[in-house]
């Protein structure tokens, strides 16, 4: 079972799906933490960002390791050597915020990860961790029309602009005043703007369940998806499973 969520930044697509995902008893699967962990690597590595050629091959080079576990998701890059480096704290940076869309508009990185993407779904279809459920939530920009256009359960999970930045501004900075609704605004609004030119991600394609969260809580918004897949598949959380 392949469960869909696409949507802009504050949604909550990512916190809600991990908790789907474990309540469900599949694997998570963050993409948007693959495109942070390729733009860590670059500006680590010193690329420069607007040699669309140069980020694709380095990306091509960066080998990754996704953690699909809902309770303890994360994303390492492996090196040359073999070890790996847990990145999942530092690709979170405003550094990396500000950089990611740049690495993502290339087209040649897209085509990277989406096979990568498309790899790690099918594995956790066809051979899920020992007492998981065979099946994943994975989220991101360009799942419901790209990744997995075929997925079992396809949603767009929005809410109103000053909902997702109030979100994010308590998420980021702690507080939703005025000052900190600005602080997180090029991090929400702008970024969506400039990865919108790139992929649909705002509007739900044909076949695809809009879920609005504006209204509801974290709770709600989680208990809706759930919905959502019990309507579509006929599963249920798993029992005993977290949320």
């Amino acid at each position: 079972m392949v469960v869909a969520v696409d949507g802009p930044s504050g949604s909550g697509k990512s916190s809600v799906s991990r908790a789907a995902a474990r309540a469900l008893g599949v694997a998570f699967l963050d993409t948007g933490a693959m495109y942070r962990a390729v733009t860590w690597s670059a500006l680590r590595a010193g690329v420069d960002l607007a040699d669309g050629d140069a980020v694709a091959a380095h990306v091509r080079a960066v080998a990754l390791r996704m953690g699909t576990d809902p309770a303890a998701p994360g994303v390492a890059v492996v090196g040359a050597d073999g070890a790996e480096e847990d990145v999942s704290a530092a690709v979170r940076t405003p550094e990396v915020t500000a950089a990611v869309s740049a690495v993502a508009a290339v087209p040649a990185v897209r085509a990277d990860l989406v096979l990568r993407q498309r790899a790690l779904v099918e594995a956790a279809c066809a051979a899920p961790a020992p007492g998981a459920r065979a099946g994943v939530v994975a989220e991101g920009r360009d799942i419901t029309t790209v990744v997995a256009p075929e997925a079992d359960v396809r949603v767009l999970l929005t809410a109103d602009e000053s909902v997702r930045l109030a979100r994010r501004a308590r998420q980021d900075v702690g507080s939703a005043d005025t000052a900190a609704l600005e602080s997180v605004r090029r991090a929400v609004v702008e970024r969506d703007a400039v990865d919108a030119r790139t992929t649909a991600f705002t509007t739900a394609a044909d076949g695809v369940t809009t879920l609005d969260s504006t209204h509801l809580d974290f709770e709600g918004t989680v208990a809706a998806l759930l919905q959502l897949v019990a309507e579509r598949t006929g599963l249920r959380p798993a029992e005993g499973a977290a949320r």
